[in-house]
């Protein structure tokens, strides 16, 4: 049997409970090799289990003897597959080690962690006080995640399933990082780094066709290899129509595509909204792979399944479920976006940070202006915060709905202005802004305008877009009800509130406060 990575080891890291040392029999047994339990190393050397040894000697005493033992493995490792205990990321040394080593964050909501060490709380000393047990889970999971090349669901059935993607990383440029994606409907690898197109990595076989716009087909177009065809549609948001997508579709079925192929998804929001509903309506469905170009791509549009094009009337008002094959988020290609729409793209980056809170937010308020050059890890952040998202609740029946704080009044904004006046990414800009008005956060709204302001991104309103015309068009969102719109809001980062009722004039107010 071949190796799981040759000269390096296969690491598993997580909090307690979710499944590391199950994890790596598992991997091991794929290849025949060796899996090592760092804790069971550890009670053989300390004479006793580690719970006993934790109440004796006291956690410093037992972290020292930890990050000894672990460094050790870690340096002498050469293949195989290691579990580490939840808490040896504390220890710098460990981490530093950890980087030669293919590491697997298995990630589990606090909820679901707890419950699974219900039943052995006694020998866990940590788990023993829920609120002790949130606290330290919200101080480790920045450093998981920043250790991590692979993002797994800690689900003792994904992992197996997960694990070809996670070893196709040793092929992959250095610096790629990949996030297993498991929904009710399908799962899939959102792959993150630089130089992912024309690495010689693709996810599905079979005939690719692509779709892409005429601004991205010059630039990337002949980067994805093996082509069957391409067809190539215009750029903006005014072109994401059931006409386009027709012409998709009819040139798609003259190029002799059957369900045996794939479609590609080459460029930004519009290409990945309208490719993935060509995917989901041409011969009844076949896979897509996303390969997003853009910001808002790599960050939002092309996770999650959502397909779709627009009405005169209304936004994404005609589309599918329809989740990728798998998604390639090729970092470089942000370095080619002309300002505006990198800046547009940044909006999204601030949405996802104000819904996660925490260490993502402490990072994206401190950008004075967005550097694609630095946003690697940034995109992979927003990546497996809407990818866990979505995980949770597919088609938008609860939690999900956070993902639309900002867009109810900044979707009605680009339908009022004829979806010509502002990017996507803009007028959701404008919206953070209303939302976080209507939340009653004013601090947090004067800091976030100044955040948007400082990406030269518009805070104030057109004067040409009347309020009325907005108010119209909100109230044909999509996610309304018989009793009207609902909306997102959010009066501290990380704590957001989803399904709100607000009174209309409140909503006609915070409209208003945005033309300054």
């Amino acid at each position: 049997m071949a190796p799981l990575v040759p000269g390096r080891a296969l690491v598993f890291v997580g909090f307690m409970g979710v499944g590391k040392s199950t994890a790596a029999r598992k991997a091991a047994g794929e290849s025949g090799e060796a899996a090592v339990d760092l804790d069971e190393l550890l009670e053989r050397e300390l004479g006793m289990p580690v719970a006993e040894y934790f109440d004796a000697h006291g956690e410093q005493e037992f972290r020292r003897r930890e990050a000894e033992r672990a460094v050790a493995l870690l340096e002498g490792a050469e293949g195989g597959a290691i579990a580490l205990g939840g808490g040896s990321i504390l220890s710098e040394p460990v981490r530093e080690a950890l980087r030669r080593h293919l590491v697997v964050w298995l990630d589990l909501p606090v909820e679901d962690a707890w419950e699974r060490v219900s039943n052995s709380r006694r020998s866990r000393p940590l788990g023993r006080d829920r609120d002790a047990f949130e606290s330290i889970y919200a101080e480790r999971r920045p450093l998981y995640e920043g250790i991590a090349d692979a993002v797994v669901p800690g689900d003792r059935e994904i992992v197996p399933r997960a694990l070809p993607a996670v070893l196709a990383l040793a092929e992959m440029p250095e610096g790629t990082r990949v996030i297993w994606t498991s929904t009710a409907s399908g799962e899939y690898p959102i792959f993150v780094g630089p130089g992912l197109l024309g690495a010689g990595y693709w996810p599905l076989g079979g005939r690719r066709f692509c779709v892409t716009d005429s601004n991205v087909r010059p630039l990337y177009g002949d980067r994805v290899d093996a082509l069957a065809a391409t067809v190539e549609i215009e750029p903006g948001e005014s072109h994401k129509t059931l006409a386009e997508a027709e012409r998709v579709w009819r040139e798609l079925a003259e190029a002799g595509m059957t369900r045996e192929d794939h479609l590609v998804a080459l460029g930004g929001g519009v290409v990945g909204d309208l490719t993935g509903f060509c995917a989901a309506g041409y011969q009844r469905g076949v896979p897509v792979v996303q390969v997003p170009t853009t910001l808002v791509g790599q960050v939002d549009s092309a996770i999650g399944g959502k397909t779709g094009v627009d009405l005169p009337e209304a936004k994404n008002y005609v589309g599918a479920y329809h989740q990728p094959a798998a998604v390639l988020s090729d970092t470089e290609t942000l370095r080619t976006l002309p300002a505006p729409e990198l800046a547009a793209g940044f909006v999204e980056v601030v949405k996802t940070a104000l819904i996660d809170g925490g260490a993502l937010w402490e990072r994206v308020r401190g950008i004075e202006r967005v550097d694609p050059a630095q946003l690697d890890d940034v995109v992979f952040a927003c990546a497996r915060v809407k990818a866990a998202v979505v995980a949770a609740d597919e088609r938008d029946s609860d939690r999900r709905m956070v993902l639309n704080l900002g867009h109810t009044v900044g979707h009605a904004i680009e339908a009022a202005s004829g979806y010509e006046r502002y990017r996507h990414g803009e007028a959701v800009g404008l919206g953070l802004l209303a939302a976080l008005r209507l939340s009653s956060a004013e601090e947090l709204r004067d800091e976030v305008s100044a955040l948007l302001a400082r990406n030269a991104l518009p805070v104030t309103l057109d004067p040409s877009v009347a309020t009325d015309d907005i108010l119209t068009a909100m109230a044909r969102d999509k996610k309304a009800d018989s009793e009207g719109v609902r909306f997102v809001l959010l009066e501290r980062p990380g704590e957001p509130r989803w399904g709100e009722r607000v009174a209309p004039q409140a909503v006609r107010d915070a409209v208003e406060e945005l033309r300054g």
